[in-house]
């Protein structure tokens, strides 16, 4: 990682070639990493890569790498998922950054590793907020409550309304909706500091709901349409970062 960058476009395009070539090339020879094994210094390369891709402008994902350099699509999702790896290392050794932060900003994407690292500094900056990490905690019930109704196969196929009459679901729809709406343009334009503190403010709302509606109503129909709720905020959440990750002390 402490090797410079090349300073001119040309450089850093053919130091990255070079690079996804001779990682391109031992894949395709088996001869991947392997727990502490890297004896042709792969995992070097592939850093060398993500420092690049984060230190310039280049409008280059890693999967768009990973297919252009590897002979098939089986070899690709291999490189892929190797670079996943590194993106991950350089986010919390290069740049410092908490691993539950890395974890939920990978959990949604981390092709684009400028925009990566914008969502895991913007992440960090807001995590303090009382109201931010409020929020986190409701995420993360939010989508455990939904993943035991898709245990149960209790998750609505298609949009279901089943009576939504308790004002705290009406409000928190509403709200959701329209911070849902938010945070799409603000990721659009990578203001993620607005675009996470505008999820915090869904706080008051999210804390209402929970204190007076039944998620799992006895009724298979309300239940589901205030599951299939709280699916739509988790997935307008989530494009973002996964707030389950975040890890929040008592």
């Amino acid at each position: 990682m402490e090797a410079p960058v090349p300073r001119t476009i040309e450089g850093s395009l053919l130091a990255i070639a070079d690079k996804a070539d001779t990682i391109a090339g031992m894949f395709s020879l088996g001869l991947e990493p392997t727990g502490s094994k890297d004896p042709f210094a792969l995992r070097r390369a592939a850093n060398g890569i993500v420092k690049i891709l984060a230190e310039s402008n280049l409008p280059l994902t890693l999967s768009q790498l990973a297919h252009a350099a590897a002979p098939d699509a089986t070899a690709a999702a291999r490189i892929i998922s190797f670079f996943a790896e590194r993106i991950d290392f350089y986010l919390r050794e290069a740049r410092g950054q908490a691993y539950d932060v890395v974890k939920a900003v990978l959990a949604t994407d981390g092709d684009d590793v400028r925009d990566a690292i914008a969502r895991a500094e913007a992440l960090t900056a807001v995590r303090g907020s009382a109201d931010f990490l409020a929020v986190s905690a409701a995420f993360k019930r939010m989508k455990n409550i939904l993943v035991q109704a898709a245990e149960k196969g209790d998750l609505p196929e298609k949009v279901v309304h089943g009576g939504t009459v308790f004002p705290a679901e009406i409000d928190l729809e509403a709200g959701a909706t329209e911070v849902g709406q938010r945070v799409a343009n603000f990721a659009e334009d990578r203001n993620y500091v607005a675009a996470f503190e505008s999820i915090a403010t869904l706080r008051p709302l999210v804390d209402r709901y929970f204190e007076e509606v039944m998620v799992l109503d006895p009724n298979p129909l309300v239940r589901r349409t205030r599951l299939l709720m709280l699916s739509t905020i988790v997935s307008d959440i989530r494009r973002i970062a996964d707030l389950s990750e975040i890890v929040i002390a008592n």
